[in-house]
């Protein structure tokens, strides 16, 4: 496994966008205390097939307005490549350079897939666009894409979405550090040269946690699984043994050489900053 050096690193941090006037004020606060601690940039999540397009662009505006770095999430499914095209002009206008293209869920009642079946299709369609205005991120599954058929075909599928123009790569999010080392080993076997970001995500609610894993495949080792279910509704020791497997996650794969790491916040800045902390980032 590539190590990075520690100032190459990249740090960020993932929300999703508020729908009400309350949300839009805890993200407010939310991202000026993650802010503090100097992350590389915010992305901002784009609903199923669209359908948070308008929330999404007022919420990377309103990060980029505030003096930080933002990346809009975009996903194909569903979609015409003559939104798409409309979608990628507005963020150019505005001055993004950084985005997050992801394949995405068909929103609900929806029978179409569109014009785009993978990422990897919309990957191309953003350099065929726009060249290389955009800093493109794609995603990675260490622990196998949950459609695939099985861990050979996800890597050949991921090969293709790099060789399509990706620049760099986030993964979902996974509890077992090895699976991560040995996704990265494969990708370098076949010549995939590209930073592969670990995505973190902070413990913070077992059973939504649960309902998380079960939608997109990642899984949580049974060891921590049986100690969560011990502790009940007992939500302060789920909350400190969570800090405490994530927090030695985060420490073996950047002791290992990971290239930075990329924290799904939940628009919560608590649980983040204490792992920032514990891991002596500051």
């Amino acid at each position: 496994m590539q190590t990075q050096k520690n100032k190459d690193r990249v740090f960020s941090f993932e929300f999703f966008p508020p729908k009400t006037p309350e949300g839009v004020q805890r993200l407010v606060e939310t991202q000026r205390q993650l802010a503090q601690l100097g992350p590389e940039f915010f992305s901002v999540t784009y609903g199923a097939g669209g359908t948070t397009r308008d929330r999404t662009l007022e919420t990377v505006l309103a990060i980029q307005a505030a003096g930080q770095a933002a990346a809009p999430h975009i996903s194909c499914i569903g979609s015409s490549r003559e939104s798409l095209r409309d979608v990628l002009q507005q963020y150019k206008a505005h001055g993004i350079r950084h985005i997050v293209a992801l394949r995405g869920d068909l929103p609900s009642g929806h029978l179409s897939a569109g014009e785009f079946r993978y990422a990897s299709d919309l990957v191309r369609f953003i350099r065929e666009e726009t060249g290389d205005h955009f800093f493109v991120e794609v995603a990675a599954y260490p622990e196998v894409h949950p459609q695939a058929r099985d861990a050979q075909q996800a890597l050949k599928h991921f090969k293709i979405k790099v060789d399509a123009g990706a620049d760099s790569a986030i993964t979902q999010y996974f509890y077992n550090a090895d699976a991560y080392f040995q996704f990265v080993d494969e990708c370098e076997a076949l010549g995939i040269d590209l930073p592969i970001v670990p995505g973190i995500m902070p413990i913070n609610n077992f059973s939504q946690l649960s309902r998380f894993s079960e939608a997109c495949g990642a899984e949580i080792p049974r060891w921590i699984r049986y100690k969560m279910q011990g502790y009940g509704d007992d939500s302060a020791s789920i909350k400190a043994f969570g800090l405490d497997v994530v927090t030695h996650l985060c420490d073996r794969l950047l002791s290992a050489g990971a290239p930075g790491l990329h924290f799904y916040s939940m628009n919560s800045a608590g649980l983040v900053s204490t792992v920032w902390q514990r891991l002596g980032l500051s």
